[in-house]
């Protein structure tokens, strides 16, 4: 496999800013209440709000922060817990709107989300909202989010989100135990009319602890798969940046005529799933989006409910605290985030993968499996053409010593 040639530069989209300089988007979780108890949640969730979380005027010099980045400004994503407990999201989504950032906005299924309190969203400036949908059945989806009735619900929120004018994004995670639910999700999502499929591959923190995680071959199937029905839907991954590397092989090996070898037998239940339930249907196809090469610390950056900062919600590792200084000094110059930016202090088999650049691997996964945020993403199954595959796999530097390099 030779590295991508310049003929295949549009296949995945770079930033097109200095990534050192601005992150392409913010999340910022406004409040951990929650009246679900989601079983991959990677928080604590609670059914109150913290006392010690972000007020609205610390909100509001929070997104004036995030507005003092250079234009065209980071994308912004209030979550949580559960952003609609919060009395003030209006308001806060108005500030942004205001200071022209683009505000987006991933609430849970509960009866908080009501047809009006989404219109007074729209009118806040709004423009998207994400749901998650996690089992194409009941059975499988309320069981993940805590209680009987939240699939149905997604189903009728997912319906008032289109009818009041924001773009609808559908976030699924998967497990072990629900793979091979996705040809049937699949079909839900598209009847749905979401605009962008976010699959979310698990990351065994929090509450995530006790679900099943896929092997690096059966995270292999599922993202030859996601290319497979990328022509349907704009699919986007979580915590599995090598599906841009699985994108840019698949369309070398169909300019160059060579082939990638066999896949798995999820793949197979996968495709065969997919055809019977598309045979009969009518599905528009589209030229397939290219993914982002966005990555924790790199592009992206998550805000929690106290304000600290991290490289992603899903790598607790601390680069600081807006309430004491500003984001864009922490994203500019946390050791941790410096560090998460320059792949080539991967160590093992990222560092010298020739998709690190595009890719990188997840850095949530190298560090909820060695602790360091460093080390090789061990949800990878791919080889690089620099490592022999007959000789010792490149060592990984022990987790303590790799540490003591970017701690703050």
């Amino acid at each position: 496999m030779s590295s991508p040639g310049p003929d295949l530069a549009k296949a995945v989209r770079h930033q097109r800013h200095d990534v050192a300089d601005k992150p392409f988007i913010t999340i910022w979780e406004v409040t951990r209440a929650c009246q679900l108890a989601c079983l991959h949640c990677r928080a604590d969730a609670i059914t109150r709000r913290d006392p010690l979380e972000l007020t609205l005027d610390d909100g509001r010099a929070l997104l004036e922060q995030i507005a003092s980045f250079p234009k065209p400004y980071p994308l912004v994503v209030l979550t949580g817990g559960d952003p609609f407990e919060r009395p003030d999201l209006a308001e806060l989504t108005a500030y942004g709107t205001s200071l022209g950032l683009s505000m987006a906005l991933s609430p849970s299924a509960t009866p908080n989300l009501t047809t009006a309190r989404l219109a007074e969203l729209r009118d806040a400036g709004g423009k998207a909202v994400s749901l998650s949908l996690d089992g194409a059945q009941a059975p499988t989806h309320d069981a993940f989010r805590g209680f009987e009735g939240t699939f149905e619900r997604t189903l009728e929120s997912a319906r008032m989100v289109t009818d009041a004018g924001f773009r609808l994004q559908i976030n699924s995670t998967v497990t072990r135990s629900t793979v091979l639910e996705l040809p049937r999700l699949l079909t839900t999502v598209l009847d749905l009319g979401a605009k962008l499929w976010s699959v979310f591959f698990l990351v065994p923190t929090g509450r995530g602890q006790q679900l099943q995680t896929l092997t690096a071959d059966e995270v292999e199937d599922v993202l030859h798969w996601l290319v497979d029905v990328s022509r349907f839907i704009a699919i986007k991954t979580t915590e599995a940046p090598h599906y841009r590397r699985v994108v840019l092989q698949r369309l070398a090996a169909e300019r160059d005529g060579a082939d990638l070898g066999a896949r798995g037998e999820v793949y197979r239940q996968l495709t065969l799933a997919t055809a019977e339930l598309l045979g009969d249907r009518e599905v528009r196809e589209r030229p397939a989006r290219p993914p982002i090469d966005v990555n924790s610390g790199r592009g992206f950056v998550f805000i929690d409910h106290q304000g600290w900062v991290y490289p992603s919600g899903f790598l607790p590792h601390r680069a600081g605290n807006v309430r004491e200084t500003p984001l864009p000094q922490i994203y500019r110059e946390s050791p941790i985030m410096r560090s998460l930016r320059t792949p080539q202090q991967f160590v093992g088999k990222c560092g010298v993968c020739e998709f690190r650049e595009v890719c990188g691997g997840s850095r949530s996964h190298a560090y909820a499996v060695t602790g360091d945020p460093l080390a090789s993403d061990p949800t990878c199954a791919y080889l690089p053409a620099s490592v022999s595959p007959d000789g010792p796999l490149l060592s990984e530097a022990p987790a303590a010593a790799r540490m003591r390099a970017h701690a703050h």
